[in-house]
């Protein structure tokens, strides 16, 4: 039952992603092409609005559904790790036409083909945790 409003979110947030066109390849592909700043306005709102909520946890202590402390931990510096990780995750989302949040909903939609990105998805990210003691960090 805790989990409920966790889910609600979740269609809240595919609702906001669908109606704001953030799912649309064809915004996607004017955003990497400097055609529109449609997908700037949506990606600059969200990084205010996540550090307002950061923000947020900090000061009031917030805590997580089981009731534990958010912890945030400090970034390391590295501009060639981030610069790295921004290329992939860039290239990876000019190839497929999504990000990971609106994968699950164009999945929903019932473009079936994002099956396929979604299982691309997870299987890099258990090779990460497969291979992370073995990569530079």
């Amino acid at each position: 039952m805790k989990a409920l409003k966790f889910i609600l979110i979740g269609i809240v947030f595919g609702i906001v992603m669908s109606k704001s066109e953030a799912i649309s390849w064809y915004r996607i592909q004017e955003m990497f092409r400097f055609q529109s700043f449609h997908m700037y306005g949506i990606i600059g709102t969200a990084v205010l609005l996540g550090i307002i909520i950061v923000q947020l946890i900090k000061r009031f202590d917030l805590k997580d559904f089981k009731g534990n402390s958010i912890v945030i931990a400090p970034k390391e510096k590295g501009f060639v790790r981030a610069l790295a990780g921004g290329t992939l995750f860039g290239l990876g989302w000019a190839l497929t036409g999504a990000c990971p949040g609106p994968l699950f909903v164009n999945l929903g939609y019932g473009f079936l083909t994002f099956a396929v990105v979604i299982i691309g998805a997870i299987a890099g990210a258990w090779l990460y945790g497969y291979f992370q003691d073995k990569l530079p960090h």
